[in-house]
């Protein structure tokens, strides 16, 4: 492979001849120029290669398996973009009257009452704009519903270890004390721990169901049971949802609010920084404390003769409302994408993708645990993902991070590494519904391929990757020491 030239400036050299302004040259004043910019000069064609070459390069879902634990990288249907990208929505713009949006507002009124039918909810906030974001919004409904009801002692949040890593740090973020609460042997939230913390200061427990572990909580109802028994409330982180859509419903066994990531289980864009898309649902008593405003249909609007029975859709504060978390709506785009995503699959279909989904995951850990041990799956179904180890026996040089960088070798993006923290040498599998069993057995074969590779001939994976663009990098020092600028001067 040829090396990568990333200096292709050439002094003089240049891209786009700018017409001669028509206007009077302005001269800005000395203290408002800067000049440390060093802008490459370079032919447009040169600039359409080298954009082209790195595209080449770039791993992505529309090329390869994308096995990222945790993070769904599904397949996401071009309908949905073509939806988003209709003149109507594309165009539309947050401070446009009622009037004048009610196709937009009818979509985001109907998303609201299917994601909450979904989840067995009551009601939906589409306003949150991540997966972070809708969980923080969560737990401020959670200590605004103890606030009103005079309990203000209640100042502790009670976290599984096998949550989701944000979940903490939402959690201090809206001013709770944080309690990890460890897993029993096989991957469930250990019942006496949970009860030994349980007392008046608890605001409530946050989950993560299928935990991160790639399991499903097996005492899921007795432990809503006991938090609820203690006067707390239970928030269901949904991130994993996708797992569960059209099987199981969170609020019918005990949650009381919960987000989605849209981007996991309704297939909108994931990567590169956002848009994402977080909404909240919550049972009828916490409906008041929703973060406003939310769609709803003008009272007595569907029955007006005059209107000819046609609802009109508005905006709406809850009576309680924590405020908006952000300045409009949500990611509108990101939303139209979710509704097409459900309206296209329908009930059968969300179902078939969750049991697709966790079908995938189950092969490939029947296929390679006994290469990989799989602390919790050795006698559990999995659900969309498998956590196994990257360390063997007879390699004891040999980490998690080397299987991955192999796997680039053999042509997949690596799974997430080091992740959930509980589990040494972590490898965290996801393969989505998208993938066919023909891709799904060569990922496993490159898996056990490499298996053999850390015993018989370890350097090959201590030197991978070998056939990538550029050698295995300094994660942390790339991490540590920034370069944001296409030349160092």
């Amino acid at each position: 492979m040829e090396p990568l030239i990333y200096e292709l400036s050439v002094p003089g050299r240049v891209g786009v001849d700018m017409p001669e302004p028509d206007v009077p040259h302005f001269e800005l004043p000395e203290n408002l120029r800067r000049t440390e910019f060093h802008f490459p000069e370079v032919s447009q064609i040169d600039v359409t290669r080298h954009f082209t070459r790195l595209s080449r390069m770039n791993m992505s879902i529309d090329t390869n398996m994308y096995p990222l634990g945790s993070c769904t990288m599904k397949y996401n249907p071009r309908v949905n973009e073509d939806a988003a990208r209709l003149n109507g929505f594309a165009q539309v713009h947050p401070l446009q009257s009622a009037e004048g949006t009610q196709g937009a507002l009818y979509v985001m009124h109907a998303l609201q009452g299917m994601l909450a039918e979904i989840g067995g909810f009551a009601a939906a906030s589409l306003q949150p704009a991540a997966g972070a974001h809708g969980e923080l919004t969560g737990i401020l409904i959670m200590r605004a519903w103890h606030r009103s009801r005079g309990d203000n002692k209640r100042t502790t949040m009670l976290i599984p270890d096998s949550a989701h890593g944000t979940n903490p740090a939402s959690s201090a973020m809206a001013g709770l004390t944080v309690v990890e609460i460890p897993s029993d042997a096989r991957g469930n939230v250990d019942l006496a721990a949970l009860q030994a913390h349980l007392g008046p200061d608890v605001c409530g427990l946050m989950m993560t169901n299928p935990n991160t572990l790639g399991m499903f909580e097996e005492h899921i109802q007795e432990v809503c049971d006991m938090v609820h028994a203690a006067g707390g409330l239970v928030y269901g982180d949904g991130a994993n949802m996708n797992a569960i859509v059209g099987v199981v419903k969170p609020g019918d066994i005990g949650i009381d609010v919960m987000h989605y990531n849209l981007h996991k289980t309704f297939s909108t864009p994931h990567g590169g920084g956002g848009p994402g898309s977080g909404p909240v649902m919550v049972v009828d008593k916490l409906a008041a404390f929703l973060p406003g405003p939310v769609v709803r249909i003008r009272p007595g609007s569907d029955t007006d003769e005059e209107n000819d029975g046609v609802p009109f859709y508005e905006w709406h504060t809850p009576a309680q409302s924590i405020g908006r978390m952000r300045a409009f709506a949500g990611n509108f785009g990101m939303l139209l994408r979710a509704y097409t995503y459900i309206r296209v699959h329908g009930e059968a279909g969300l179902r078939a993708n969750s049991m697709n989904a966790v079908l995938n995951a189950n092969y490939i850990q029947a296929r390679i645990k006994h290469a990989y041990h799989a602390p919790f799956g050795q006698d559990r179904w999995c659900m969309h993902e498998t956590v196994v180890q990257g360390k063997f026996e007879g390699a004891p040089d040999i980490k998690a991070l080397d299987v991955s960088k192999r796997l680039m070798d053999k042509g997949f993006h690596p799974p997430t590494n080091y992740f959930p923290l509980t589990v040494p040498e972590a490898l965290m599998i996801e393969p989505t519904e998208s993938e066919s069993k023909q891709t799904l057995d060569k990922f496993c074969e490159a898996m056990l391929e490499i298996a053999r590779e850390a015993v018989t001939s370890p350097e090959l994976l201590k030197n991978a990757p070998a056939h990538a663009p550029v050698k295995r990098l300094d994660e942390v020092k790339a991490a540590r020491e920034l370069v944001l600028c296409c030349k160092i001067v």
